[in-house]
């Protein structure tokens, strides 16, 4: 019995020293941290890359025992006990490197022998002044390790913990710990002092123990993280662990924190217990490390001078941006540089600009160490230092070669075609503009010239769009090659080019003269022939000129005197030139006068359609065509050989010829309930514009199935025209047409240029001889020989034929002896309105 007393007595006797032990411990510790005033303040040190402590902050006693200036020259490493100096070498490289942050511990030897135990944090950097370096950051760690040593040491036995909680001393110390002290258990805080507290914003720690779980205290995204980390201490598969994440504050404010902890048994039950610290402060300042390395190896050039401007440090872009190594410019003056593109005046102003505002921005042109000549954004600041003393220049720049370039191509595109390569509309204007000022303040006269190339179209449609580039091109630089120095030359789009002629003479007639002797050059040179795909190709085009020597007249009028000038010339038979003149330019005043007038007409619905019969051989009316006529309320009835022409140059002939197929349908509905009319067939004229209309095809459907019209009963009239372009999307729209029962009349046969080889494959159902071969078909030999070729022709392909103008007598005999058996014209009868035909029925006609 005496022997297990006295074990009990030397084991209680070991818990109380061991608890005298600690309460010093603790009680110092304690106040090592009320002198530091915060566990989480960090000490910052400069070191060059081998590891010289080049700076310290004034705190620095606080880590090295005494003032830390005896250390300034010194290496960082004969302040770390002998054991880590070979880590601390391996932490140098791996910042050498670039190899970002490295964190860490070491143990440091104070000035008096003690050794105390920080957390570092260590990047490079580059210092525009004095070059790379390595910035450290060394937080005391010593008190927090020996809290977390001590606490897990005491709490290894409930006798030891029964002393804690008994002991009010102890408590106190633990209590008034700056550091964070915590105990979980079942997912909450068992204990937690007022450091803790503290560190989250509560007033205590009454407020966390037994009510508030761990996650109230991590940020959502890191919840898993932590709850994974105490789940693994818990299950003892490591003994201790430190890590840090996001807090969260009572307040909701995010802080950073660093956590060591251990598993142990509190209760008989798993716990852990730890030291938790706020590292905000040193998180921030490793961030400020982080962008200032970046900054410094940025893509702009970064330079620096002393105020005498002798180089001091370069970095990596600008060596790459001028050519020169570090080596070559350290030392130098930023004159080597220098590109001669800027005078005194302009490096005068940039230094006024420097010492009156500190800074001067722009852009420079600088030389390269090749000799290439590069344009550069510079900006040039004055560092100063703390009396706000100019100590230092930095200059940073941006290589904008590419920015340059752009530019002009973008200047270049808005101004210039990318085909030929001349100017386009937009700088014609510009210059235009320029030159009627200069003409107008000179007295000169200048000139216009408008160049069409002739059947330019037909070069695309058979060779193709590459051959017709080809060929414009070509044209460019001949036309390039017959101007004089200050003139332009311009491309409009298409195959149309203009030509602008400056500095003529003051008498328009001489100016005329000379504009005229370059127009025949230019037809002269482009007339000669073109080598397009080892092909020898001929190609002609049409001038129109006029003279300007004073801004009475606006740009665009002149552009539209010299198209018209241009369009004559064409109509004068092509490869010629010819001057504007104002009759020209009254007629297009009708012509504009008589399109409104249409347009009107159209709205107003001051057009009707006429029919003329067309009688067979027995004088039988078996067909009418349709003809609209325009009944204008100032002029009376306008003659369709003047206003055609002009619905065909505006387009307006889509809505007439809309107009006119769908009345052509509605009145053979109307036709159909006359039974001496029903029989009849309505043959309706399309223009090649009207035809080529991407939904042609659906309009004439449509018209057709709005009004009720049998499509049997509806003849479209084609011209030769037609086939110039795309005669198989010709033959597709017919074939589709023909399978409703829609047929077809090929009309003015023999005036246009119809291949044989095309006609053969139209789906047609008739041709129809032309009125001029007819007029003279009984005297003229060439006449009647065509019109026999007609008949003969149609014969062959299996069509009908019908001769129209047919005015006399002697004329349909003729035609019916040569086998033309359907006649129209004047001889059986004029146009009329619908509700007259019934009366040339029944006064000419029987069924």
């Amino acid at each position: 019995m005496r022997a297990e007393v006295a074990e009990r007595i030397s084991i209680l006797d070991r818990h109380q020293r061991s608890l005298d032990d600690m309460r010093q411990r603790l009680s110092d510790a304690n106040q090592r941290l009320t002198r530091s005033g915060a566990v989480s303040s960090a000490v910052f040190l400069s070191m060059t890359t081998s590891g010289v402590i080049t700076e310290i902050d004034a705190d620095g006693s606080c880590l090295f025992g005494s003032s830390p200036d005896p250390l300034l020259g010194q290496r960082f490493l004969s302040c770390i006990i002998p054991d880590e100096r070979e880590y601390w070498q391996r932490v140098l490289e791996a910042t050498r490197e670039g190899s970002g942050v490295q964190s860490g511990e070491l143990s440091l030897q104070q000035a008096d022998g003690s050794i105390i135990d920080v957390r570092f944090d260590a990047i490079h950097a580059n210092d525009l002044t004095q070059g790379p370096f390595v910035r450290v950051a060394l937080s005391e760690i010593s008190e927090i390790k020996q809290i977390a040593k001590d606490l897990n040491s005491l709490y290894r036995s409930d006798v030891a913990l029964q002393h804690v909680s008994t002991d009010g001393w102890l408590r106190g110390v633990i209590e008034q710990s700056l550091a964070g002290i915590y105990l979980i258990q079942d997912g909450r805080f068992a204990y937690a002092n007022q450091g803790f507290a503290d560190i989250f914003g509560y007033e205590s720690a009454s407020a966390i123990v037994g009510k508030l779980s761990v996650g109230e205290f991590v940020v959502p995204e890191d919840r898993d993280k932590v709850a994974e980390n105490i789940r693994r201490r818990m299950a003892g598969e490591v003994p201790e662990m430190r890590y840090s994440f996001t807090g969260l504050r009572k307040g909701g404010e995010r802080i950073e924190v660093e956590v060591h902890g251990r598993r142990m048994e509190f209760n008989g039950k798993p716990a852990v217990i730890g030291v938790i610290i706020d590292i905000t402060e040193r998180k921030r300042a490793e961030q400020q490390l982080r962008i200032a390395a970046a900054a410094f190896e940025a893509q702009e050039g970064i330079l620096v001078t002393d105020t005498d401007e002798n180089i001091l440090r370069i970095n990596e872009a600008c060596q790459q941006i001028t050519g020169y190594a570090a080596a070559e410019m350290v030392g130098e003056t930023p004159g080597m540089l220098k590109s001669g593109r800027h005078d005194a005046a302009f490096y005068r102003s940039m230094w006024e600009s420097i010492l009156a505002t500190g800074s001067w921005r722009g852009e420079i042109w600088n030389k390269r160490k090749n000799g290439e000549i590069y344009p550069e954004w510079l900006t040039i600041t004055a560092v100063k230092n703390a009396e706000g003393v100019v100590t230092h220049y930095v200059a940073t720049f941006l290589d904008i070669s590419e920015r340059k370039a752009a530019e002009s191509r973008i200047e270049y595109l808005a101004f210039y075609d990318q085909l030929t390569r001349l100017p386009n509309r937009r700088l014609l204007l510009d210059r235009l503009q320029r030159a009627m000022a200069v003409s107008s303040r000179r007295g000169t006269e200048g000139a216009l010239l408008v160049i069409d190339l002739d059947d330019f179209r037909g070069l695309n449609d058979t060779f193709g769009h590459d051959q017709g580039d080809t060929l414009l091109q070509l044209v460019a630089e001949r036309l390039k090659a017959c101007v004089r120095e200050g003139d332009t030359v311009a491309r409009l789009g298409g195959d149309e080019f203009v030509m602008m002629l400056e500095g003529l003479s003051s008498v328009p007639e001489e100016a005329a003269e000379q504009s005229k002797i370059i127009a025949e050059t230019i037809l002269e040179t482009l007339n000669q022939p073109y080598l397009l795909a080892n092909r020898e190709h001929h190609s002609t085009s049409s001038i129109g000129v006029t003279l300007f020597s004073d801004q009475k007249n606006n740009i665009d009028e002149l552009l539209k005197r010299a198209d018209l000038a241009m369009y004559k010339a064409k109509q004068a038979g092509r490869n010629t030139l010819c001057f504007f003149d104002p009759d020209l330019q009254a007629s297009v005043a009708r012509r504009m006068s008589l399109e409104a007038d249409m347009r009107a007409g159209l709205r107003k619905n001051q057009f009707f359609a006429v029919y003329q019969p067309q009688v067979n051989h027995e004088q039988q009316v078996f067909a009418v065509e349709a003809l609209i006529r325009w009944n204008h309320p100032a002029r009376g009835i306008v003659s369709p050989g003047e206003f055609i022409p002009v619905a065909e140059s505006s387009g307006l002939i889509l809505a007439l010829g809309q107009w006119m197929l769908r009345e052509a349908c509605r009145q053979l509905v109307e036709w159909q309930r006359v039974p001496e009319l029903a029989h009849l067939t309505v043959a309706v004229n399309v223009s090649a514009r009207q035809f080529h209309h991407p939904d042609f095809v659906e309009q004439v459907l449509l018209a057709l199935d709005e009004t009720g019209a049998d499509p049997k009963k509806l003849k479209l009239e084609l011209t030769e025209s037609l086939l110039l372009d795309d005669v198989e999307a010709v033959i597709g729209r017919m074939t589709a047409l023909k399978a409703h029962g829609v047929s077809f009349s090929l009309d003015d046969f023999g005036t246009g240029y119809s291949s044989l080889a095309y006609l053969k494959k139209l789906p047609l159902d008739q041709l129809k001889i032309d009125q001029s071969f007819v007029r003279e078909v009984v005297s003229a030999a060439n006449d009647a020989a065509i019109t026999h070729a007609i008949i003969g022709m149609a014969k062959s392909l299996g069509l009908s034929v019908i001769a129209e103008g047919v005015e006399e007598e002697a004329q349909r005999a003729y035609l019916a002896k040569q086998g033309c058996h359907a006649f129209q014209g004047y001889l059986f009868g004029r146009p009329v309105r619908a509700e007259e035909l019934r009366e040339v029925f029944a006064t000419f006609f029987t069924d």
